[in-house]
């Protein structure tokens, strides 16, 4: 259940401020309908996130490597500084095209796409190569996606004046940097 609880934490916490989670408050201001877009969120999750951690695991069972474990590491470090990155609500421009797809399909679709290269999608894949697990990575980051976008989606634009966004950021840094510094010894063998 490790491996669940440290994917959650580490997903909701990187998702705040995030593009995909500016996407869901950009929705549920212009659609109006939470439990569609809710729907969609998560649909898009799943089918992203499980992508993303089948990704890394095999990934991470062809390459064994003691350099492969020092990258895996590295990458969490690097998804430290890039979760102090701010995400611009600019880059999410296709959502402003619903068409007659309705508003689930439209989300899920647009969510998957924004998602796609995002840092909580690369946290998923390196995650399940850390940890060696599809299934409770790709749980526990869909979880985590979730817990950051159900208020987003419920409160629209207001979750920006209720939430510190920026604490959040700093701390899924934190997050992130600790991990990475924790596998570095690890690999290392100044710890077990």
């Amino acid at each position: 259940m490790e491996i669940y609880f440290v994917s959650t934490l580490l997903v909701a916490l990187a998702e705040m401020g995030d593009r995909t989670q500016l996407l869901a408050i950009m929705l549920a201001s212009r659609f109006r309908k939470p439990v569609p877009i809710l729907l969609g969120i998560f649909a898009a999750t799943i089918a992203n996130h499980t992508l993303a951690a089948v990704a890394g695991f095999y990934v991470s069972s062809l390459l064994e490597a003691l350099w492969f474990r020092y990258a895996i590491s590295a990458s969490f470090i690097a998804m430290a500084l890039w979760a102090l990155i701010p995400d611009k609500a600019d880059d999410d421009d296709e959502a402003e095209h619903s068409g007659k797809l309705g508003v689930f399909l439209t989300t899920a679709v647009t969510f998957f796409l924004v998602e796609m290269g995002d840092k909580t999608q690369i946290a998923t894949a390196a995650l399940a190569a850390r940890y060696h697990g599809v299934l409770l990575v790709a749980a526990g980051t869909t979880t985590g996606m979730m817990l950051a976008n159900i208020p987003a989606v419920l409160l629209g634009h207001n979750v920006t004046r209720v939430l510190p966004i920026r604490v959040l950021q700093i701390g899924a840094a934190l997050l992130y940097l600790a991990l990475g510094i924790w596998g570095l010894a690890a690999t290392a063998g100044l710890i077990k």
